[in-house]
């Protein structure tokens, strides 16, 4: 039975997740279909631009994401601070980016004198869209139903485009997001579309590639800040250089011809995170299969379930055995 969206996501644990989307029809969502010989490649720029565009918008960043032939693999990170910091005006330009709004919204955006009622039902409005904007499931609904929307045009066809709901993971430390990260980064190498990181299109590595080589972060891409306990930024808690390295190194392990060999100086950052290079291979090509929950240490998770009130923590040994 699947579990409540509510209970799956708790901001006072985490604000990253792993959100997962699957297509329902035989047809993909993009790549080439064997069985009529279309080409959807094309919508891999439908999703990757959407995904990007509501960043700007959505007080959510993308740290990684990956766009293949049938699903989608997105991780995010909800900035909860950054939407307490917006005004009542932005909050309400934010959301009209998106919707109409209501009458009053628009007539107080105008600078039209309102009421005092009027200014509090606008104040209460504001509240509502503020809350939507840092949240996971209405960043993820607009999405999905924008792709879907765009693939039913074009296939000239009505019904569900996607499998159901969008699967979210709660990641509840360091360990358990690098190692999501990875493994997000690394699905086209996986699934045998691309040879290396920097040649697997529609991924967030091959962005962070790029810029890298110019000596900058992708804009629409939550930043690397390093060690968080020494700034105390937002941003991803590790350095930029080594986690290319890292994707690098843990796709040359999952070779055919590499299986299992891990190098003796991997990286300083999984000696950080006291994550063994065996569990870390098995946590990078096998991710998904690995976790069907919440992942973090056993600390994390302990009071990730007690804070959602649920009475069994699904992942536990698992987490227990690769994150130690």
């Amino acid at each position: 039975m699947a579990i409540p969206r509510k209970r799956q996501i708790s901001l006072t644990d985490t604000q990253y997740y792993h959100c997962v989307s699957r297509c329902v029809r035989r047809a993909y969502l993009c790549g080439e279909d064997r069985f009529s010989g279309i080409s959807y490649e094309h919508r891999r720029g439908w999703v990757e631009d959407k995904l990007l565009s509501l960043t700007q918008i959505f007080a959510i960043d993308v740290c990684a994401y990956a766009v293949m032939s049938n699903h989608t693999h997105i991780v995010l990170f909800v900035d909860v601070e950054r939407a307490k910091s917006w005004s009542m005006i932005e909050a309400l330009e934010r959301w009209h980016l998106l919707f109409k709004g209501t009458l009053l919204t628009h007539q107080y955006l105008r600078g039209d004198k309102l009421i005092t009622p009027l200014q509090q039902i606008v104040a209460e409005t504001a509240a509502v869209y503020r809350a939507r904007l840092m949240d996971i499931s209405w960043f993820m609904r607009i999405l999905n139903e924008t792709i879907a929307r765009r693939a039913n045009i074009e296939d000239n066809c009505t019904g569900r485009f996607w499998e159901g709901r969008f699967k979210s993971q709660a990641l509840l430390d360091e360990a358990a997001l690098a190692a999501c990260m990875v493994y997000v980064d690394l699905n086209p190498v996986r699934a045998n579309i691309a040879n290396t990181p920097e040649t697997s299109a529609y991924t967030s590595i091959q962005q962070r590639i790029k810029a890298a080589i110019d000596g900058k972060q992708p804009e629409k891409l939550a930043d690397f800040v390093g060690n968080p306990k020494k700034y105390k930024p937002t941003g991803l808690p590790f350095e930029l250089s080594d986690y290319i390295l890292l994707v690098d190194l843990t796709g040359r392990c999952i070779r055919a011809d590499k299986t299992g060999y891990i190098i003796d100086n991997l990286l300083n950052i999984l000696n950080r995170l006291k994550i063994s290079p065996d569990n870390w291979f098995t946590l990078t090509s096998s991710f998904t299969k690995c976790f069907h929950g919440a992942v973090g240490s056993e600390h994390a998770l302990t009071q990730y379930c007690q804070h959602l009130k649920l009475k069994r923590c699904s992942t536990l040994s698992v987490c227990k055995k690769l994150l130690a």
